[in-house]
């Protein structure tokens, strides 16, 4: 058995791996464009992306859809490929975002960390770009199938299901992480049977993507035969030359240990899973880092409260400076040994698919 195609309407990925969005600055242009290039959708974190930016006044809501309209260009220009944005519900100017990434023609936004109920609003005459949520449950998708038929006459275009063994925010309650009925394996098939029911009654077909703590082609193999029509992998893709982040920042996952494996509390009010460094040790033991919120990136942060600001720290890691920062991370991130090109990191996953559905 050969990987089969992903197909997102009009859209055919050779290779059934979207590369999951990453922020800050984690997954940009160059990650983006050699998945694609690979066959695979690669796709750019739209999250605080104006950190990234050499420009001044790059923390400001014009900063960040700047950058993320370079950052497509940039992507567009290396590679004919399938290109999309992960823009979460919950920043603040994700409206902008979207409008921007629509703009400039982008193939595909993933969306999650919330419901984006209103995404299909933004469409403009003519836009080819795909909609895809970002969800935890069968309950969640058939919410969003809903609204969009409701309100818009649309039907979602694909959905990613991610898994509590994903890295950086989590779509899940802390006692849930390890409780096997939220476990990838048992929301998959939930999922399946929601979508199901909007493909009978719309006559479109929607492909359900599996993520969250997949790496290795046998696990693709897995949640294909489950019913998936692709996967997500993020944490893979962080170990190889063309990821956007700082060669200090992929080293840490190299040198991982499984006990540095470590789900916090995010300044944003939803776990996360990251890996433990002294940043956040100093922070978890109840010592908070002085900030002045000069982003109001994300919806959901209580400034007043919180014991550190997450764009600093994320974009201080993504820059190799884990002293002021740590890196999140997927479950798996200790399995990883050293770092490779994208292009052998698909030959792998290809060998190893071949090998295990045989």
């Amino acid at each position: 058995m050969k990987l089969p195609q992903l197909k997102i309407g009009d859209l055919v990925a050779k290779v059934p791996v979207v590369q999951g969005g990453m922020g800050v600055g984690i997954s940009l242009s160059g990650l983006a464009s050699a998945v694609a290039e690979e066959g695979g959708i690669g796709v750019i974190a739209a999250a605080m992306i104006g950190l990234t930016s050499t420009k001044p006044n790059r923390a400001t809501p014009e900063a960040q859809s700047e950058a993320l309209a370079e950052e497509i260009r940039k992507a567009k220009a290396k590679t004919s490929g399938i290109v999309g944005v992960n823009i979460m519900v919950a920043l603040t100017d994700f409206a902008e975002q979207v409008t921007a990434s629509i703009k400039e023609g982008v193939d595909i936004i993933f969306s999650g960390a919330g419901l984006p109920l209103d995404l299909p609003k933004y469409l403009a005459d003519g836009a080819k770009t795909k909609l895809v949520p970002i969800v935890s449950s069968g309950r969640a998708a058939s919410i969003i199938c809903k609204k969009w038929i409701s309100r818009f006459d649309y039907v979602p275009d694909a959905f990613v299901v991610e898994g509590p063994k994903a890295g950086g925010h989590l779509g899940f309650q802390r006692e849930q992480l390890d409780d096997p009925a939220f476990a990838l394996e048992s929301i998959l098939p939930d999922v399946l049977e929601a979508v199901k029911k909007f493909e009978e009654k719309t006559g479109k077909k929607i492909p359900v993507i599996a993520a969250g703590g997949i790496y290795t082609g046998e696990d693709i193999c897995k949640f294909i035969k489950m019913g998936a029509s692709g996967v997500q992998l993020g944490t893979r893709f962080v170990a190889t030359h063309e990821c956007d982040a700082d060669d200090k920042f992929k080293q840490s996952y190299v040198d991982s240990t499984e006990d540095d494996m470590t789900v916090i509390q995010s300044p944003v009010g939803l776990p996360g899973r990251a890996i433990k460094n002294a940043y956040l040790t100093e922070v978890y033991s109840g010592n908070k880092t002085p900030f002045k919120c000069a982003f109001k990136c994300l919806k959901t942060c209580d400034v007043e409260t919180t014991p550190y600001c997450i764009a600093t720290a994320l974009i201080s890691a993504q820059r190799g400076k884990l002293k002021h920062g740590f890196a999140f991370a997927g479950a798996n991130a200790y399995r990883t040994k050293k770092i490779v090109s994208v292009k052998e990191l698909m030959a792998e996953l290809t060998s190893e698919f071949e090998v295990a559905c045989a």
